[in-house]
């Protein structure tokens, strides 16, 4: 667990603005009180939620996208922890582990790959190694009984937390199986075939390792569905999709009724929630769509889920403050700030 920073009140309190007779969340959130024995630290926390940073776009790199996912995290954070502790949300339920750092993988990759396809190919090697660091972390948390809050990073990081939850879950005595669903909001599939790892196909590996039972995704754009994944996604009875064509232009179902399916769907395990904030129209990411989804859906998506599921975690990915290509919008990091504290509300 190298790569993993973990963090102690000073770091926390550092991104925390305190103000005469207010009081906000990162005054009362709890840390590891033993930061070498995460496991120790996890178990014995009161808290029943974990929050934890994975700023990467390594993943997004090997699925030959624009950089940018590794700024969202401290945007976030700074947003989160200064949210007002009061009646509608404590801080003392959630416990601030740190975050990942995998940007010695980027620098030396960018530094030695001689052509892009020889970077592509480093990449997605890499992306093997986020697995490896981020799986077991997952795993303790989960096994622990406690909820894992992750904020990425690219998409690719969905196997290891469902590698990670199902087997913790499973450890737990929670499930019989090592194996959990997904529900996920997205513009893209995220299916795309065994290639190499990388932000397109982590619930495929996911499926194929044998630890994704069943997987929903919720607004998927037509125009960006592979016609092989669309066969494959038709074919399997454990996978589904809802467009977001056939949910706004042409109007077979609200989106009330889409997350309602979805959950139904996946309604005998517990599931892994997924955002990828590349569904939602002008947030800087992996995708950037002009037309898609609001700040407003992503937000009732995951409080509708979160009322209606048996949650094994949440993640939200493909979120950026600063893109490789110059698109920036610093309200990215208080928009998941939103998103998450809608999460903790509706599970209250």
């Amino acid at each position: 667990m190298s790569q993993l920073k973990v963090y102690t009140k000073s770091d926390v309190l550092s991104h925390t603005k305190v103000r005469k007779f207010e009081t906000r969340l990162g005054e009362e959130v709890l840390i590891a009180t033993d930061p070498a024995n995460i496991t120790a630290s996890i178990e014995q926390s009161p808290a029943e939620y974990v929050l934890l940073g994975i700023p990467e776009d390594i993943g997004v790199r090997a699925s030959e996208g624009q950089g940018g996912g590794e700024t969202a995290w401290l945007y976030f954070l700074k947003n989160f922890l200064n949210i007002q502790s009061n009646d509608f949300l404590v801080g003392s339920n959630i416990l601030v582990l740190g975050h990942f750092d995998f940007s010695d993988l980027s620098r030396l990759i960018e530094a030695n790959a001689t052509d892009p396809q020889e970077k592509i190919m480093a990449y997605r090697h890499a992306v093997h190694t986020i697995d490896e660091a981020v799986e077991p972390v997952i795993r303790i948390i989960t096994a622990a009984g406690k909820i894992p809050i992750v904020i990425g990073g690219g998409h690719n990081n969905a196997y290891p937390l469902i590698k990670g939850a199902a087997k913790g879950l499973h450890k737990a005595g929670l499930t019989p199986l090592a194996q959990i669903n997904a529900v996920n909001l997205d513009a893209h599939p995220e299916f795309s075939p065994v290639e190499g790892r990388h932000s397109g196909n982590g619930f495929r590996y996911a499926e194929e390792d044998g630890f994704l039972e069943k997987y929903c995704v919720i607004g998927v754009h037509e125009n960006y569905i592979p016609q092989n994944v669309w066969l494959d996604i038709l074919n399997n009875p454990f996978v589904d999709c809802i467009t977001y064509e056939d949910i706004f232009v042409l109007e077979k179902r609200t989106f009330a009724q889409a997350v309602a399916h979805a959950t139904g769907f996946t309604e005998d395990n517990y599931i892994g929630l997924e955002v990828d904030l590349d569904a939602i129209a002008q947030v800087p990411g992996a995708g950037l769509p002009p037309s898609g989804l609001t700040p407003l859906h992503a937000r009732q998506y995951v409080t509708f889920a979160s009322i209606d599921s048996r949650i094994a975690y949440l993640h939200i990915c493909e979120g950026a403050v600063c893109m490789g290509n110059g698109c920036s919008n610093p309200s990215t990091g208080r928009l998941i700030s939103y998103i998450v504290s809608d999460f903790l509300k509706a599970r209250e």
